[in-house]
């Protein structure tokens, strides 16, 4: 759905959202709180472009994940430590995908759910390529984006209060990938 469907669902990504990170929330982390994490979804889904899915399972929604198409001039790439190589971080809208938030209810993570919820919402993706911050002690998440072909480029720090440092990973998004991508996906749901 478009920003304007999610923020109808805003209560249901604040519940999974919960969920998902409620270890990390406990600790007193800034910002995995539930009002830091509001904050930021309300800032995304002001965004043209912007994009989510959930992953329902017997009528539940148990995941969700969801992104959009940097701008020219986006401030994604603010924070950035080194820039890999000249031009990196330029935008015009049709270069990168942001892939800010992939998060499976507790009980549900290890059914491929995640995985089937980047898959989807990558699919259709026209952009040259997509990119993605992970925490570099968040050890599963980082597994799983290096074995569904992400690379790390660089480490930036996001501009909300308490962001911690993060590794910026790349994906190619090649023309054509969404057809193929989509038959791989079907021939192993």
């Amino acid at each position: 759905m478009d920003a304007a469907g999610a923020r109808q669902y805003r209560d249901l990504v604040a519940d999974i959202h919960r969920d998902a990170y409620a270890e990390r929330i406990a600790t007193g982390d800034g910002f995995a709180s539930g009002e830091a994490f509001l904050r930021r979804f309300d800032a995304y889904t002001s965004r043209d472009g912007f994009d989510l899915v959930f992953a329902h399972v017997d009528g539940m929604v148990v995941g969700q994940a969801w992104g959009w198409a940097l701008a020219s001039g986006s401030a994604w790439w603010n924070g950035l430590e080194a820039e890999p190589e000249p031009g990196f971080a330029d935008e015009d809208g049709t270069r990168t995908f942001a892939l800010s938030e992939i998060m499976v209810r507790c009980s549900w993570t290890g059914q491929g759910i995640a995985h089937a919820l980047h898959d989807t919402l990558l699919a259709a993706r026209t952009e040259q390529r997509a990119t993605l911050l992970v925490r570099l002690d968040n050890t599963a998440a980082y597994g799983a984006y290096t074995r569904w072909g992400w690379h790390k480029v660089a480490q930036l720090r996001p501009g909300w209060p308490d962001a911690p440092l993060m590794d910026v990973l790349i994906l190619p998004l090649a023309p054509g990938r969404s057809d193929e991508h989509r038959r791989e996906h079907d021939r192993h749901a």
